[in-house]
């Protein structure tokens, strides 16, 4: 094994949006049971160094691509485009927009303490996300079109902290 191999050939998978989540749990699990610092208890010093950052590197793998959002960032990486996201929040405004009017729903919402409302605006928007991530797929698996993907997934990215900000809002409720 190659600790510097990317993450997708680290279990053997194809560098793709679109990945069989059962597979890649059946992969993180078959290196892990290779790799567990449990197995080289009684090993070496720089064998037992070297298992724990071969299961480091598995879980920082594991985690990446599990998510969508973190898969698509890391597929966007891997092919040399960077999102920018720390020093680039342009967006158009018609989004902009879009998401102004996201968040005064959820603020009604929860000043309001409905809960109800605030369930119905969590399912449309992981609804709208749900497509979203189907383009994402599409752009990046079948149109090899990195620049549009990464401005998609930077929409997205604002999108994941909207519906954390839900849910959010939903738990504060719960209290």
């Amino acid at each position: 094994m190659d600790l510097t191999a990317d993450f997708f050939s680290l279990f053997g998978l194809p560098k793709t949006f679109r990945l069989n989540l059962s597979e890649l749990d059946s992969r993180y699990r078959d290196v892990q049971a290779q790799v567990h610092p449990d197995r080289f208890a009684n090993a070496s010093e720089a064998e037992r160094r070297l298992s724990m950052q071969w299961a480091t590197r598995a879980n920082e793998a594991y985690l990446t691509l599990k998510k969508p959002l973190e898969r698509a960032k890391y597929l966007l990486e891997l092919a040399g485009h960077d999102l920018q996201a720390e020093n680039n929040t342009a967006m158009p405004a018609d989004f902009l927009m879009e998401q102004m009017e996201w968040r005064e729903a959820v603020m009604e919402a929860r000043a309001g303490g409905d809960h109800h409302e605030l369930e119905r605006l969590y399912q449309r928007l992981r609804g709208d996300m749900d497509g979203r991530y189907g383009e994402v797929g599409q752009l990046l698996d079948e149109a090899g079109d990195h620049a549009l993907a990464t401005d998609r997934v930077r929409r997205l990215m604002f999108l994941e902290k909207l519906l954390y900000e839900i849910d959010d809002a939903l738990a504060s409720l719960e209290e």
